[in-house]
């Protein structure tokens, strides 16, 4: 996630979080179909469609999203929270070599703790 940041940069990258669990273990980058992807992210909905599908078929759980903030910071921005559906994903957000993880409920964003392993 953090090269998919560096790479798009100064345009917003975004992305998909796979996994089971509690755990994510994989990601999906995807392209940024925003407008104006200089400080807007919008995943590519066939990207959305296909991990559905996959889902649906037996394949990872699609836990969340993930997206950059190229100016900003790691915390939910006032768009984040304007478009956010409160449906319990987790959302990454990758900023300045950072990057913190936050749920999405019916009360808004909310901090995750998280640890990084590998498999």
């Amino acid at each position: 996630m953090q090269s998919a940041a560096k790479a798009a940069h100064p345009l917003e990258c975004c992305g998909i979080l796979l996994g089971e669990g509690g755990c994510i273990t994989g990601v999906i980058e995807t392209l940024n179909v925003h407008p104006t992807p200089q400080t807007h992210f919008e995943i590519d909905p066939q990207a959305l469609i296909d991990a559905h599908k996959a889902e649906r078929k037996g394949g990872l759980r699609l836990m969340g999203y993930f997206h950059s903030h190229p100016t900003g910071d790691a915390y939910p921005s006032e768009t984040d929270k304007k478009m956010a559906t409160h449906d319990g994903k987790v959302w990454a957000i990758i900023a300045g070599g950072g990057m913190m993880f936050w749920t999405d409920d019916k009360d808004g964003f909310h901090a995750l703790s998280y640890d990084v392993g590998s498999r």
